[in-house]
């Protein structure tokens, strides 16, 4: 009797498991041509990903797996169709010359998504080299943040790591309805937003 339980449970967890993934698209970053080596700019394929979920009428999920991707500013831009759940189990790092950022004044973007969850992951946006031009007291311009959420309604973001920002690590501007949950930012005592 107990082993029979016990196949009827498995078999109902693995069942509503099934049900579940097969309820939303997924959308994995290197299937779209992003380069897990920390070298080659994955930002178009992060994109057409992004375009991808954001035009899907189902929960779509954008997968970030293992490895290192090099993204340039880059701009995830809304409404979509559904909610959009990031997961991200690798480390998204930033162009080691700040330069290459230019003068945007963010590294990530969101701007008007609705219903967006980011899971896991590191962001690395590889300050040294501004906070260095900063102290140096030459013309920079005037940083990136790492993480920018504008105009944006029912945000999750837990689990996710944020490493040698810029400027500020996370920025959320005319939203509503935030929640950060579990996640951790950190910056060496020479930056300047230590």
């Amino acid at each position: 009797m107990g082993n029979l339980i016990f196949s009827l449970v498995f078999f109902l967890l693995y069942t509503f498991s099934f049900l579940l993934q097969s309820s939303s698209a997924a959308f994995n970053v290197n299937r779209f041509g992003a380069k897990p080596d920390g070298k080659t700019d994955s930002t178009q394929p992060f994109l057409k990903a992004w375009a991808s979920a954001c035009s899907s009428a189902r929960p779509a999920v954008i997968y970030v797996p293992k490895g290192r991707y090099l993204l340039k500013a880059v701009v995830f831009r809304g409404p979509c169709k559904n909610r959009i759940t990031v997961q991200i189990d690798g480390t998204i790092i930033a162009p080691t010359d700040f330069l290459a950022l230019g003068k945007s004044g963010y590294w990530i973007l969101f701007v008007q998504v609705d219903r967006v969850s980011v899971f896991g992951g590191t962001l690395d946006a590889k300050g040294a080299g501004f906070w260095t031009c900063r102290r140096s007291g030459k013309h920079c311009p005037n940083g990136a943040r790492s993480i920018t959420f504008n105009w944006a309604n029912n945000i999750v973001i837990s689990g996710l790591r944020s490493i040698n920002s810029q400027l500020s690590h996370i920025v959320i501007n005319s939203c509503n309805n935030i929640m950060l949950k579990n996640v951790k930012l950190f910056g060496p005592d020479q930056s300047p937003n230590t």
